[in-house]
């Protein structure tokens, strides 16, 4: 496959499981109702992207560029950024399901998540400092040696952090939420 340069190209409703995406650095570029299930991005590179609407779930994204992309309603199950080229990465996403993906050990401050499904998501070692999980599920999400200092949870539910395991330093909590933090000592807290 020949490698291209695409800028501030709109790609509308293609199903790209039948003919794939060409290899190259897309800039500027929006992908609205695409289906890439199951694709091979392997070193592609996106800059300033947006995807809409769009199915990622299981595509290969082994030393893929994403810098200022943004996900909205986008279904995203068992993507492993833990591959991604790390340089410069920033994302965010808005509606997305995320379900049985890994951010293992990536550095991604200031990271955006709003009302996404992120549930049995791997974050172990991975620095999340600054980011927002705004109404977010994160239900069996496995946190572990994270870094989550002022990171805000307050409007995200599910979740089960261990204190003692993680950095939580100034981190934002909602009362409602308290229990997540105290899983591990099997108790009973009513209101």
């Amino acid at each position: 496959m020949k490698e291209t340069y695409f800028l501030d190209q709109t790609f509308e409703g293609q199903d790209f499981t039948k003919n794939p995406l060409n290899k190259g650095d897309y800039e500027n570029c929006t992908f609205n109702n695409c289906n890439f299930g199951n694709h091979n991005f392997v070193n592609f590179k996106f800059v300033d992207c947006d995807f809409e609407n769009c199915n990622l779930s299981l595509a290969n994204i082994a030393g893929t560029t994403f810098q200022n992309v943004n996900f909205k309603n986008c279904k995203m199950l068992g993507l492993r950024f833990d591959v991604v080229h790390p340089f410069g990465l920033s994302f965010s996403f808005e509606g997305c399901q995320l379900n049985h993906s890994s951010f293992f050990k990536l550095k991604i401050k200031k990271t955006i998540f709003k009302d996404s499904q992120l549930q049995e998501t791997d974050f172990v070692e991975t620095d999340l400092s600054n980011a927002i999980f705004e109404g977010c599920d994160l239900s069996m999400a496995v946190f572990n040696r994270s870094l989550l200092e002022k990171a805000d949870f307050r409007t995200a539910y599910n979740y089960s952090i261990d204190p003692e395991n993680n950095k939580i330093k100034k981190a934002k909590f909602a009362i409602a939420g308290i229990s997540g933090l105290l899983n591990k000592y099997d108790i009973l807290i009513e209101e």
